[in-house]
């Protein structure tokens, strides 16, 4: 045993401070025999119980019916004179990429012709294939580099494909399995981040390269055009396009919130000088779109945190700053989307959490908007563009109203239904109410509760709290149908809590979660749990959250800080143990949001939270239900593993599920979703009711 922990420290890493004294570290050995064991063992014990849960298999069968419905949205993807899908259903398992022409899509003449077909490829490669898409070759897209990975991690294979042919091509590009991927410069050449043998991945796992590849030439003769340092996050490649102009584009990732811009342009890097915070949201006649993270000062002028602009782009690439101001959105409001049609700009801005589409021109060298007279209080995404008109589809949902597919055009108010999902249950019997809660530092943080109209508030009723909080990701409104069927109709409250550390808010909301601050995170979620409990909505026996991966954490705090708030936990592919993150997978790409465990003075204030290093003897800790995935390649599972083996040699009790694939999705088919939603909502009836 001694010997095979020296092993593993040998693999992993023995520079955190404690990983010596860590006795579950072999946990981290993902395939390894005696983990499996662990593993199977846990997931046989928890599908012998939750199965037997009188809902297990209503469950099961209603969430398998709702992913496997005919009836469900073939989302677009436009794509020269086509528009492309990817469809699940009960006779494609794995799913099948196909298309249709637009203009018979959009008469609602759905003639699909299928491309590939994941499910026959994988009994052909003997591989469990998950399609990760595809990037096409302007402006027939008739060629596109596919991605693959066997599992669901993040990891792919890029193999490139001849549409028209309907088949990989011979001798085409194709790149080994890796955390990279490709886009076509020209016909004849892409440009590639991958791994390009020993030396060429950053700490964090992904490409510190950029190179050109020439079809017809080995990977390995590609011509480097930009390399950044094995500290660095990772570097990224692409391409830009307006109108009939490409640029090659690649950023460097110094931490997960910093990125160096660059362009490939005359055959050298130009470094755009713009802040290392900001994001690039596309190119639209010549003004390159940037949303900024912190103010920015130019000539004596600040443009504020937030706020969207545009730069002349040949101005910029000579190292000129010609800036015009596109939207300054207020305190209450964010940017939570932008997308560029042949003409116009799209922008989603969130207000108080709910969306609003502004179109806005540029003309004579300004931007003028008009406001989309689109459904409100609710949810609004674009779902695809089209490059060569000022066409697009977007989507609209709420809690309770189904998903809807809408066709529109910026330079006109017409807007038709393309298609709306079934209600798969009756919504009429529920209201949607928005709250605030104040925090512990005096903050009010709104949240979503989903409940019955003859709701009584006598402290019983099942509630669970859905959050995340982190990575600036907001938490917005969405059609709730496999919690309709499975908790909503089971007389259950849904609540969804928009928490410091994502974007709801704009950059702020965010910062204020950052690193130090993180303790806000997690404080703001006790207020909105108390405040359902003063409200007398639940009470703690009948209380219980939820959340996957930063969220995942963010309830591993939650049960270790304030175990007498929460009778129901659910920790989805989580990050635990924080002394070791940066160690494990993709971790290091993430200090920028928690800090850096090995800097003693960061160690001081993640310590204080980190929920592997704070499990106590003799505390009254809710029963737990982990779950994660054997392929997930960017949380490492071993934080799972190590946390139930750690809290069961306590004496705690625990539920455990691995899926043996799906990566940090946690479920590759229909069929381990609807088993994985059958498990959890089993599992919060039986402890909340």
């Amino acid at each position: 045993m001694r010997k095979y922990s020296l092993l593993l420290l040998a693999i992993f890493g023995a520079n955190s401070v404690n990983a010596q004294e860590d006795k579950y570290l072999w946990l981290e050995d993902v395939d390894g025999e005696k983990s499996l064991e662990f593993v199977n063992k846990l997931n046989d014990a928890t599908v012998e119980k939750l199965s037997k849960e009188k809902d297990y298999k209503l469950i099961y069968d209603k969430s398998l019916e709702i992913y496997n419905s005919s009836d469900k949205i073939a989302y677009p993807s436009i794509q020269g004179n086509y528009v492309y899908n990817f469809w699940k259903d009960k006779n494609h398992e794995r799913g099948i990429w196909r298309r249709c022409l637009l203009s018979d899509y959009k008469k609602g003449k759905y003639n699909w012709e299928t491309l590939l077909d994941i499910d026959e490829l994988s009994k052909k490669d003997n591989k469990k294939w998950v399609f990760k898409g595809a990037s096409g070759l302007r402006p027939n897209y008739t060629k596109f580099l596919v991605g693959l990975s066997n599992g669901g991690g993040d990891a792919v294979i890029i193999k490139e494909f001849d549409a028209d042919k309907k088949q990989f091509i011979q001798n085409g590009f194709y790149m080994e399995e890796a955390k990279g991927w490709a886009s076509y410069v020209d016909e004849n050449t892409v440009v590639i981040s991958t791994s390009f043998g020993e030396g060429t991945t950053t700490d964090s796992g992904y490409s510190r390269m950029a190179k050109l590849w020439k079809r017809g030439t080995l990977l390995k003769d590609a011509q480097l055009i930009y390399k950044g340092k094995q500290s660095d996050v990772g570097v990224w490649s692409g391409v830009f396009h307006d109108e009939n102009k490409s640029y090659v584009y690649f950023s460097r990732a110094l931490t997960i919130f910093s990125t160096q811009k660059l362009f490939w342009h005359n055959n050298k890097v130009i470094a755009l000088d713009i802040p290392d915070d900001s994001q690039i949201n596309g190119i639209l006649k010549n003004q390159i779109i940037v949303q900024l993270k912190s103010d920015w000062i130019v000539n004596t002028k600040t443009y504020k945190s937030g706020t969207l602009i545009s730069l002349n782009l040949t101005e910029l690439l000579k190292g000129n700053k010609q800036i015009q101001v596109v939207i300054e959105p207020d305190e209450f409001s964010s940017i939570a989307g932008v997308s560029t049609t042949k003409n116009d700009l799209i922008v989603n801005v969130l207000t108080n959490v709910t969306s609003q589409f502004f179109i806005y021109s540029f003309n004579n060298q300004k931007w003028s908007s008009k406001k989309v007279d689109a459904p409100n209080l609710g949810t609004l995404s674009i779902v695809t563009t089209d490059e060569s008109s000022d066409e697009y589809f977007f989507s609209f949902q709420n809690f309770i109203t189904p998903s809807t597919l809408y066709a529109a055009n910026t330079k006109t108010s017409e807007m038709k239904v393309v298609k709306s999902l079934p209600a798969f249950f009756d919504a009429s019997k529920y209201e949607v109410k928005q709250f605030k809660a104040k925090s512990k530092d005096g903050t009010w943080i709104p949240y979503f509760m989903v409940a019955a109209k003859d709701l009584k508030t006598e402290g019983k009723n099942p509630t669970l709290i859905y959050a995340y909080g982190g990575f600036e990701a907001s938490m917005e409104p969405f059609y709730t149908s496999s919690y309709g069927v499975a908790w909503l109709e089971n007389g259950g409250v849904f609540v969804l809590a928009n928490i410091r550390g994502g974007g709801e808010f704009g950059p702020k909301w965010h910062q204020d979660g950052l690193k130090e601050k993180r303790q806000n995170v997690f404080n703001d979620l006790y207020a909105v749990s108390e405040d359902l409990i003063a409200k007398k909505v639940t009470s703690p026996k009948h209380l219980g959250i939820m959340g996957g991966s930063n969220g995942g954490l963010l309830v591993g705090v939650a049960f270790t800080q304030r175990p007498e708030l929460y009778n129901a936990v659910v920790c989805e592919v989580p990050l635990l143990d924080m002394q070791r993150y940066n160690k494990l997978l993709a971790g290091a790409s993430w200090m920028g949001e928690y800090g850096n465990p090995d800097i003693p003075e960061e160690w001081d204030y993640i310590k204080k939270y980190s929920p592997y290093q704070n499990l106590k003897q003799g505390v009254n800790y809710p029963e737990v239900f982990f779950t994660t995935s054997t392929r997930d390649d960017r949380v490492h599972p071993g934080h799972a593993r190590k946390m139930v083996a750690k809290m069961n040699d306590m004496g705690y009790k625990t539920f455990y599920y691995e899926n043996t694939e799906g990566g940090h999705a946690g479920a590759s088919t229909n069929d381990q979703s609807a088993k994985l939603n059958a498990l959890t909502f089993s599992y919060l009836l039986m402890k909340l009711k």
